[in-house]
């Protein structure tokens, strides 16, 4: 990437939408503007899980403001990412589909644990190198986010679904602070935090950090009263919760420091923050400077050359954990993307997806091989992938559904021509290597022209590979109950 390049990353977190834009130069981003709105979607779940109307517009209010902003950048070079609100909401397609159309930009819902990973590179990225065994401690509107690692690697990532907007809501609904009230928020919080015992105690790490949120509204109070700079400690925290008890209730709450939007759910985010403080034995907590927004920007980075992208080791580990033959998925995949290149040469990011789905086309066989597809499908459905948002192991996911049988079962995907153009570059890829050795493919070509996919050989082809002729005839037929046609001219 060539210094000088501006990059931005969009985090829609459950309590706060914010907007970073950096400018790369040596090997480093420099933030050149920060935007944060308080859009509270994490409040505007209902009882179904499904975001109410209201919470929905507020969402896409900011976008529009955000989108004006991006106007103009490269779709390579803008990030949305977004977190618990809308991995729970039932009806996030809704928002995520107009969402993105607003925002001009494909918007991701990635898991906890990809989440936690980006948190930590954000705050790995933005302190000084050392070799010291960090934890990092993120608590949002709607989860909270545990990881160790040293320097840029995180060793353990944990996303619990907790948080100050969830618990605010939760345990003092009326904004009123009582001991009763903190000591029922607290023990929940331990209950679901409680399984963190065994992976984050007390001799796995050296420094505790607290990225963004509730630990920097925390700490900006504790400065405001003269306590030391970026530090939250428990004597610190024992202080603010006193000041909430004697204030009896969000509403009276006035503190230099305390920014306006932060009063509403400090109850609960100090609650949490208390808990872990008492679960994990901390008794101080540095406040990071990089948080998730710094980490998606970073992260831009490593995706942009294949040798530095993470998905592609994720990749490689699940085929590894998985079985798969790696010789033939590796040969399927050279003739898949070598054909969807020829078709659509300008498309680099599709092939590499492209190469990934056909290197674990065959996840689902250590499960069984009767319908081995639909067990791969699965699993790159329910994984957590490192570096993969939720919408891109999807997307992988209906290609391996796809790369055998019918084509039904992809319905919903096959009104995409990318998609349809990368399925049938690798089903014809997998009748190609159905011996399972490499193809003869001199003279052999695929183009794809409107809705028509045209398979051409060169003269003797289809005499000489009758088997493989009759697979590609066959393929014709599978194509014909869908809007697109597959054609073949074999000789």
């Amino acid at each position: 990437m060539q210094d000088g390049t501006l990059l931005a990353a969009v985090d829609l977190g459950s309590n706060s939408f914010r907007l970073e834009i950096g400018r790369y130069e040596h090997g480093h981003i420099e933030k050149i503007e920060y935007f944060k709105e308080t859009v509270r979607q994490g409040a505007g779940l209902d009882e179904d899980r499904n975001l109410t109307a209201e919470a929905m517009q507020r969402g896409w209010d900011c976008l529009a403001r955000f989108a004006e902003r991006l106007a103009g950048f490269p779709r390579a070079h803008v990030r949305a990412v977004a977190t618990q609100t809308l991995r729970e909401a039932r009806n996030r397609e809704a928002f995520i589909e107009r969402g993105s159309q607003i925002l001009g930009y494909p918007i991701d819902i990635v898991s906890g644990p990809e989440e936690a990973r980006l948190i930590y590179q954000g705050v790995a990225r933005l302190l000084p190198q050392s070799d010291e065994r960090r934890l990092v401690v993120d608590i949002g509107g709607r989860s909270t986010e545990l990881i160790l690692g040293r320097q840029f690697t995180p060793s353990a990532v944990a996303s619990f679904r907790v948080g100050s907007v969830a618990w605010s809501t939760r345990y003092f609904p009326q904004g009123q602070f009582t001991e009763q009230a903190f000591q029922t928020a607290e023990i929940a919080a331990k209950a679901v935090l409680d399984e963190a015992l065994d992976t984050y105690r007390r001799d796995t790490w050296d420094v505790a950090y607290g990225s963004s949120g509730t630990v920097g509204a925390v700490g900006d109070v504790l400065v405001a009263a003269g306590g030391p700079q970026g530090k939250v400690t428990l004597e610190g925290l024992d202080w603010l919760y006193r000041q909430l008890l004697a204030a009896r209730s969000a509403e009276r709450v006035r503190m230099n420091g305390l920014k306006e939007d932060r009063r509403a759910v400090i109850g609960g985010g100090v609650s949490v923050l208390r808990a872990i403080f008492q679960l994990l034995d901390i008794d101080e907590l540095q406040v990071a400077q990089g948080a998730l927004r710094q980490g998606a920007l970073y992260d831009l980075l490593d995706r942009e050359q294949p040798q530095t992208d993470l998905r592609a080791s994720t990749v490689r580990g699940l085929m590894q954990r998985f079985g798969v033959d790696e010789a033939h998925a590796r040969r399927v995949a050279k003739i898949a993307t070598g054909l969807f290149l020829g078709a659509a040469a300008d498309s680099e990011r599709a092939a590499r997806k492209l190469d990934w789905a056909a290197l674990l086309h065959e996840i689902g066989q250590r499960i069984s091989h009767s319908g081995y597809q639909r067990h791969g499908a699965y699993i790159l459905d329910q994984t957590d992938a490192a570096g993969f948002a939720l919408p891109e192991l999807h997307h992988l996911s209906q290609l391996v559904l796809g790369h055998r049988g019918k084509l039904h079962k992809t319905a919903v995907e096959l009104t995409d021509p990318q998609f349809v153009l990368q399925l049938m570059c690798l089903r014809t890829a997998v009748a190609l290597c159905h011996a399972r050795r490499d193809p003869d493919t001199q003279g052999f070509s695929l183009q794809f022209d409107g809705r028509r996919c045209t398979v051409r050989s060169r003269e003797g082809w289809s005499a000489s590979y009758p088997q493989s002729a009759h697979l590609l005839h066959d393929e014709n037929l599978c194509w014909q109950k869908t809007p697109w046609e597959y054609v073949t001219e074999l000789r």
